[in-house]
């Protein structure tokens, strides 16, 4: 279970909003003066993000608690967002280079950039219908441990 502290800032029926601190690692870094990581990270600030959290009754707004999301759910979710419209794109491009080597199109590269772009649209097609379908699903959902500072899980 991957862990961060949060803030309570809204509860409903489903659970709590709240919300994390973003934060980077670089600081216990040596390489962090030549990383474009830490470039970038003092680039966006501090900023919050706000998270709807599945939790039981009783927390209210303000309290700190401690969130927490499966290891499975965020490598299933990250290689959906990042692998699957990239290998469209890939696929897409190697099609158009097989469809042009096979003498259906004259235009080799003009057929590789449109069927890549096409195999693009479809990964985000794909993607935009994977996300509908988990958005309910309680094995994707954050989740209240425990309030920060104690031990025992909510």
């Amino acid at each position: 279970m991957i862990e961060e502290e949060a803030r309570v800032v809204e509860v409903d029926a489903g659970g709590v909003w709240v919300e994390t601190q973003r934060r980077s690692t670089c600081s216990g870094c040596s390489a962090r003066s030549g990383c474009g990581t830490a470039a970038l990270a003092s680039a966006l600030g501090r900023r919050r993000n706000r998270v709807h959290a599945l939790a039981e009754p009783g927390l209210r707004p303000g309290d700190r608690v401690v969130i927490g999301i499966r290891e499975q759910a965020l490598v299933r979710g990250s290689l959906a967002v990042y692998t699957v419209p990239l290998l469209g794109l890939l696929a897409g491009a190697v099609a158009g280079e097989y469809i042009a080597g096979l003498g259906l199109v004259e235009n080799a590269e003009a057929a590789s950039i449109f069927l890549g772009l096409s195999g693009l649209g479809a990964g985000l097609a794909w993607l935009r219908r994977f996300t509908r379908r988990i958005r309910d699903d309680r094995r994707y959902q954050p989740v209240v441990l425990r309030r920060a500072g104690i031990a025992t899980t909510l």
